[in-house]
């Protein structure tokens, strides 16, 4: 019960990790470094609520159900659902789009870090550095590695509250159509949903605890801190160049050691398994399609989230995610179903379109 306690905290830390350092990597993509509207914050909160929260359960659900990690968990699950075996792909999707996303991080800080005249390099070569490290720190422990990002993470906070001299006015603006799909890729995108990994990484605690909530909840409101600290921080030049890198490099190898365990488990020969992470890490070095790769990372994350809600919501059968899930009362799961069914698939796939209008 102590090993529980300790894995699910730790899962929570690395939930508030993965979720800032990301939301950090996107911001400058989003065009939300500095953004300080009251309107658009309440946005982006209440799709916390509404679409990151059933989404976390749903992660725990599917693991809970066949107690194994993502990947592996949907050949049980097609077969228990009578569902064709092309609902397994989501699983390959998501395992391949963790080193993407690793490689993303990592060039976002590459960026920073030779913008902020921390190095004279190039950005692609500063990112090979840090992708060679994140490749040989992906072998350490994954204790080591929350550990250090976490210590890293803070620090770069506290170092944003310190060092910001910057008077902030906060004001309400209209809303606008194409902030429902910047905000629906921080709420879900951003916070590493969809890739089973939380559940992964607690997964003797999944395994035996009788609900999901005590894994899901806590790596939710952790996620929603990890937003909060984000808002509290002037992030236009205001993070340490330094421990930033660090953070970026933490949390890219922790990525790339959740992608090579999953591939693992499917008994993936072990030279796939790094030739993979590093194929996927290495299209980033190609400067010319860094715009055109970042589009794509943020509708990749987002149709995995969209397949998993439909898989969950319509294909499964109900006595299954009911059993697996255990909330205390009919109404609660009632809620949660309809969310996963109607107010998730209608959320991503407005977000969806918001994104591409503003791409055309």
């Amino acid at each position: 019960m102590q090993n529980h306690r300790i894995s699910r905290w730790l899962t929570a830390l690395m939930a508030f990790c993965v979720s800032f350092i990301i939301i950090v990597s996107c911001a400058a993509s989003l065009g939300i470094e500095s953004t300080r509207q009251i309107d658009f914050w309440l946005l982006w909160l209440g799709s916390m609520l509404v679409l990151a929260l059933p989404l976390a359960y749903l992660e725990v659900a599917l693991v809970k159900r066949t107690k194994t990690s993502a990947l592996q968990a949907l050949s049980s699950l097609t077969r228990d659902a009578d569902a064709s075996t092309k609902w397994r792909l989501v699983g390959w999707a998501a395992v391949i789009f963790m080193p993407f996303v690793a490689g993303y991080v990592m060039l976002s800080q590459a960026v920073h870090l030779q913008a902020a005249g921390a190095l004279s390099l190039v950005p692609q070569l500063i990112y090979v550095g840090m992708a060679v490290s994140a490749l040989a720190l992906s072998l350490l422990k994954r204790q080591w590695l929350i550990l250090i990002s976490a210590i890293s993470v803070l620090a770069s906070i506290v170092i944003g509250w310190t060092t910001s001299s910057e008077s902030v006015t906060w004001q309400w603006t209209a809303l606008e159509f194409s902030e429902w799909g910047q905000v629906t890729v921080l709420a879900l995108v951003a916070s590493g949903l969809g890739l089973g990994i939380y559940s992964q990484t607690a997964l003797d605690e999944v395994r035996d605890e009788p609900a999901a909530t005590k894994t899901s909840l806590p790596v939710w409101v952790f996620q929603l801190l990890a937003v909060v600290a984000f808002g509290t921080v002037i992030i236009d030049g205001q993070l340490s160049s330094t421990t930033f890198a660090v953070s970026a490099i933490a949390i890219a190898s922790l990525l790339i050691q959740l992608a090579r365990e999953q591939l693992q488990q499917r008994q993936v020969t072990p030279i796939l398994q790094w030739i993979i992470p590093v194929a996927l890490l290495a299209v980033w070095c190609v400067a010319i399609l860094t715009s055109m790769f970042t589009q794509l990372l943020m509708i990749w994350g987002l149709l995995i989230c969209l397949i998993y809600a439909i898989f969950a919501g319509w294909i499964m059968k109900i006595s299954h995610l009911r059993k697996a899930l255990n909330f205390s009362s009919e109404a609660t799961y009632n809620i949660w179903r309809i969310a996963t069914r109607i107010v998730l698939p209608l959320g991503i796939i407005l977000a969806l379109v918001s994104l591409v209008m503003q791409w055309l």
